[in-house]
């Protein structure tokens, strides 16, 4: 890597961020496959309560994975910041301390989710057609989370560094594993969840093997030794940034599991429709995800380098891309999203529930961009707290109440309850706005 393509302080910024931000979005594509896979195996060659039970587990799964990625996103805006400051010599202590914490918390991790897994399938409502297969599935992944959570704190490191491409690298490596382990182990085999979620910590595990392989082979802008590998005061860095942001993770993934559970009380057509729907709406969040990532990197580089006016331009430039964007998909998830449920599944009730909770969703495709590039923003500023708060304030105050509403209506509508999520984002982008007005003039007072 070179100073230069990995500088985010100068040249131009929609060319700057465009080119890390679609490496970044490349790997989510193959990140949202990689969850897909799954769901489509089961779907055609397993059975409709497998749908539910991996749609179930997942979300449980998932609570873990965005949890450990917002806390991992310490770890980019801190390296972005030394870089940023031309201080290099100290990235090689901040992975060394990510290296012991996260260790430790992937043993205990595996222990709550291979022992908790029912209690936890119950509290989710999971069907009883579909329970065993969701504690199924929730602890074949619990037993490998070790490479999930490796596989996040990689990334995390590359992201600061300014190289986007190399986390590509890797999740393309977990994406093609996890496509042949579901074919064997469901289509062929016929394992159904159980499958499902060997091929995922199968892919998971060769992918953390060979990047970690492929890393020993680059030339790295920093230093480190054996020595950096312990339990230091970077830890404390970037657990002050990443704590809040993983806080809201869990706040959020936590309004989904209740979303889920909500959903699961309509029956399983119901289920196993929300659960195609939830594969799409990965898909559809891509551009907004990956622009959130993006920015925070962009933003902390120019931050450290007191660089501010160009970190707002990036912030709205991150608005614009996305939004432009955002139309087209909504449009496509709204008219057609029959379409793109019957990728997943062959069921005609199933495809229609789905086709159902994508129409009151499609708008979050527009509105998410301009929270995100917000929320990028404020990460690259180190103001996790405020995104931690805004969140929650999204989540328990627009996005549960509304759903849980519309999902004990008589004759529930799946649209009504997904347009929770657009009407939450608004509010949201309405605290945002207030925040950046009253920010602002706090900076410019602080010069």
């Amino acid at each position: 890597m070179t100073e230069n393509k990995n500088d985010f302080t100068q040249g131009n910024i929609v060319a700057k961020m465009l080119k890390f931000m679609v490496p970044i979005l490349g790997a989510l594509i193959l990140q949202a496959m990689y969850g897909a896979v799954d769901i489509l195996v089961v779907g055609w060659f397993g059975t409709t309560a497998g749908i539910s039970g991996v749609s179930t587990g997942s979300n449980i799964v998932n609570l873990i994975i965005f949890t450990i990625a917002g806390l991992s996103m310490g770890i980019t805006v801190v390296i972005g910041r030394y870089l940023g400051e031309k201080r290099p010599e100290r990235v090689g202590k901040v992975i060394g301390g990510a290296v012991c914490l996260f260790a430790v918390m992937a043993v205990v991790i595996a222990v709550l989710m291979l022992v908790f897994a029912r209690p936890l399938a119950v509290l989710m409502q999971a069907p009883e057609e579909a329970l065993d297969l969701t504690v199924t599935y929730v602890r074949i992944c619990g037993g490998g989370i070790a490479f999930i959570i490796a596989y996040n704190v990689i990334s995390s490191i590359f992201r600061g560094l300014g190289d986007s491409k190399m986390p590509l690298i890797f999740v393309a490596i977990a994406c093609v594993v996890n496509i042949i382990g579901d074919l064997i182990f469901v289509a062929v085999f016929k394992m159904n969840v159980a499958g499902a979620a060997i091929a995922t910590v199968l892919a998971q595990a060769v992918s953390v093997i060979l990047s970690l392989m492929i890393i020993r082979r680059q030339k790295l802008p920093f230093s480190m030794t054996k020595k950096d590998i312990c339990f230091n005061p970077e830890i404390g860095k970037f657990v002050r940034v990443g704590i809040p942001i993983a806080f809201q993770e869990i706040l959020t993934q936590l309004s989904f599991l209740a979303l889920c559970a909500f959903i699961n009380r309509l029956g399983l057509d119901a289920s196993s429709g929300y659960g195609v729907a939830n594969k799409i709406v990965s898909f559809i969040m891509l551009v907004p995800s990956s622009l959130m990532q993006s920015m925070a990197s962009f933003v902390a580089q120019n931050v450290g380098a007191g660089k501010e006016k160009r970190a707002k331009k990036a912030m709205l430039a991150g608005m614009c891309i996305g939004g432009f964007i955002g139309i087209f998909i909504a449009s496509f998830a709204f008219f057609r999203g029959d379409l793109l449920a019957g990728i997943f599944s062959n069921d005609p009730a199933v495809i229609l529930r789905a086709a159902e909770y994508l129409k009151g969703f499609a708008p979050e495709a527009i509105v998410t961009a301009v929270l995100f590039s917000f929320i990028g923003y404020y990460n690259g500023h180190e103001q996790t707290l405020f995104v931690m708060l805004q969140g929650i304030s999204q989540t328990f105050l627009v996005r549960l109440p509304m759903s849980y509403i519309m999902s004990i209506q008589p004759d529930a509508s799946l649209t009504m309850i997904g347009l929770a999520a657009p009407s939450a984002t608004v509010f949201g982008i309405i605290i945002n706005v207030i925040f950046f007005a009253v920010y602002s003039r706090r900076l410019k007072e602080n010069k």
